[in-house]
């Protein structure tokens, strides 16, 4: 197979466990029966931009040419930071495209990385978003009118926890399992008044407390490393060896790890047993 890299598509299945496919131009390769099996991915060295499809000497925001990186809403600081979203200051890059995207119900989830933390994501991602984090366990606790009120709440509540994953800690294993709920609930008093100004400013319905079921993930990995070590495309071109497992969006081999999103449009040719 070759191609040009993006994100690893994913499902859970009714065990609730991942099911992966590498996305390699238009064709896809379940990954799962490939555990346990030999597995390379060889850089041609050529990058091509996932929007626009020229070729670029370098990737910007995860498979962008320069060009684009400058002028696309997705590639945006306020992307990374909601809460600085400047839309009502009339500077958005697609105001269209924003509408779609940021102006949507979003939820405040609580996960189980390498710990307890706390993100954010539209309504439409759950649960491909703890997924590609490597959360174990994911809980939504607010429904939020758009992308930039759910990144204030967010804020507020990274006071409190973290809102970062240790990645590698994330790959030497899975976190011990944790009850969301109670700590939801230990969590949400402290956020209360914030929460109640929040609505006064955009109304009641805009942020909703959630009672929702906790959601369990398991991950196909048969061996975890004990040491994380990452290949890296641009110094040397192929990644690969006895694929182990995958978690996140990373696939785990006997020899290291690699961050299939981090490469999105670099082009590739991906060889098996």
């Amino acid at each position: 197979m070759q191609g040009t890299l993006s994100k690893m598509r994913t499902h859970l299945d009714d065990d609730a466990q991942v099911q992966y496919q590498l996305s390699v131009g238009e064709q896809l390769l379940p990954l799962n029966p490939l555990i346990g099996q030999s597995l390379s991915l060889n850089y041609s060295g050529n990058i091509y931009c996932c929007n626009c499809g020229r070729k670029t000497k370098k990737s910007y925001s995860q498979g962008h040419c320069y060009v684009c990186m400058q002028k696309l809403a997705s590639c945006d600081m306020c992307i990374l930071k909601p809460e600085t979203c400047h839309f009502d200051a009339g500077t958005c890059r697609e105001p269209d495209w924003a509408q779609s995207h940021c102006f949507v119900p979003h939820y405040v989830y609580l996960s189980n990385t390498s710990g307890i933390k706390v993100g954010i994501t539209r309504h439409t991602q759950l649960p491909t978003r703890w997924i590609d984090q490597g959360a174990t366990q994911g809980l939504p606790i607010f429904k939020v009118a758009n992308r930039r009120l759910s990144g204030i709440v967010e804020v507020e509540l990274a006071k409190l926890i973290k809102d970062k994953t240790n990645w590698q800690a994330m790959l030497k294993g899975n976190n011990a399992p944790l009850d969301l709920a109670e700590q939801a609930q230990a969590l949400l008093p402290q956020i209360h008044s914030r929460i109640e100004t929040l609505q006064q400013e955009a109304g009641p319905d805009a942020i909703v407390t959630l009672t929702a079921p906790t959601q369990a993930i398991d991950y196909p990995v048969e061996t975890f490393p004990t040491k994380v070590k990452s290949f890296n495309l641009d110094k040397d071109p192929i990644a690969g060896g006895i694929l182990m497992g995958i978690k996140g969006q990373y696939l785990i081999f006997d020899t290291g790890v690699i961050n299939i999103r981090k490469y999105t449009a670099y082009e590739v040719t991906v060889q098996h047993d």
